[in-house]
């Protein structure tokens, strides 16, 4: 089992693990968590979430960013300056779209988040782009 410093299982599901989780996805969720697809700005239900908690993969449920590190960006995306746990987030590089960005997906599941940008707010100076449909917020967390 390879566990993260916070205390969590980071053992990557395997491929029938995934299928199972993802059975239950709508067409959306299907084609941002597992397609890489991306969600229209100013349309995600977390875009104004507000409340004390965390943001969860909608997939395998393993905490990817707290509400404390929540900023409004402006961007149209939910925006967080740190993870949650820094082994909860793996970074690909992405050539997609004629730019390199940095993917970032859940390290247990593979499932798309969205991208991280050099231009955030202090300390970390990083901009963490979620997709909401990519996660579920569990408020007290």
């Amino acid at each position: 089992m390879t566990q993260s410093e916070s205390g969590y299982d980071l053992t990557p599901l395997t491929a029938a693990e995934i299928e199972k989780r993802a059975a239950g996805l709508t067409a959306d969720e299907r084609r941002v968590l597992l397609d890489h697809g991306t969600e229209h700005p100013f349309c995600g239900t977390l875009l104004d979430n507000n409340q004390d908690g965390a943001y969860m993969c909608r997939l395998c449920d393993l905490p990817l960013f707290s509400s404390q590190h929540k900023f409004e960006s402006g961007t149209g995306w939910p925006s967080f300056f740190a993870p949650y746990d820094p082994d909860h987030i793996r970074y690909i590089e992405d050539t997609s779209m004629g730019m390199t960005r940095t993917e970032i997906r859940c390290p247990r599941c593979d499932s798309h988040l969205g991208h991280v940008f050099p231009d955030g707010p202090p300390p970390s100076g990083q901009r963490y782009c979620l997709n909401s449909i990519a996660m579920v917020f569990q408020a007290g967390a």
